[in-house]
């Protein structure tokens, strides 16, 4: 997986920016205001199939405006890949390809048992997905922040490892 440093200005002279949080069943889904300040979870899909998914993820980007993608990547809390993390990588690429956006790897460790631990279900609620997916763009909007401290706590899920996905 060709995970690179990104050189390129912080999300918030972009616009939006769109999270995902990757599975082979299902998507979380969130987004960023313009200014690259707030993320909020958006919704959960369940995955169809490969061309049916870059569909509704392009309809998505062109409807909000979306200016760059962040792919969680899965890996393991010592920060070794996971079973998952090379295929996340290649989604990431093809997504870029797609779409013809700039997109990132953000680690995604501890996000869903964190989501699930401030998760509490309403009517019209995105889902669980979709709040690790918000979760994980918060994370990677504060890192990229000009003049934000690389770390803010202790906690082994805000060592962030992010970088441009090339191709």
């Amino acid at each position: 997986m060709n995970v690179a440093a990104s050189s390129e200005p912080p999300p918030s002279r972009f616009g939006p920016v769109l999270a995902i949080d990757y599975g082979r069943k299902r998507w979380g889904l969130a987004l960023s205001d313009d200014l690259g300040m707030t993320a909020r979870p958006l919704a959960t899909w369940n995955r169809t199939n490969r061309r049916r998914d870059i569909t509704r993820l392009r309809e998505l980007v062109r409807r909000h405006g979306v200016r760059r993608i962040v792919v969680g990547l899965p890996l393991h809390l010592d920060g070794g890949p996971s079973e998952m993390s090379a295929e996340a990588g290649r989604f990431a690429t093809q997504v870029g390809r797609q779409l013809g956006l700039p997109v990132a790897l953000a680690d995604e460790r501890l996000t869903s048992w964190q989501a699930a631990q401030e998760h509490r279900p309403r009517r019209g609620d995105a889902g669980l997905d979709a709040r690790a997916a918000a979760l994980i763009l918060d994370e990677y909007l504060t890192r990229e922040r000009p003049g934000e401290p690389a770390e803010k706590s202790a906690s082994p899920h805000t060592s962030r490892t992010s970088g441009a996905v090339g191709g």
